[in-house]
């Protein structure tokens, strides 16, 4: 594997929860190495996106 090759690409995810859109076109890149945080407030999607990422949801 490359050094510049990423570990992770999530592209585009959407999730709706009824008429709910909380996630709308995430996308971002991890390479090795890197850290990352999800940061915001209560209610915001930030573990719905890691459900997503870990297909525990669809």
């Amino acid at each position: 594997m490359k050094d510049d090759a990423f570990v992770l690409r999530v592209e585009d995810i959407h999730k709706k929860f009824g008429t709910n859109e909380v996630l709308k076109g995430v996308s971002f890149n991890v390479r090795k190495g890197e850290t990352i945080v999800f940061i915001g407030p209560s209610g915001t999607g930030k573990s719905t996106l890691l459900r997503c990422i870990n297909q525990l949801t669809t």
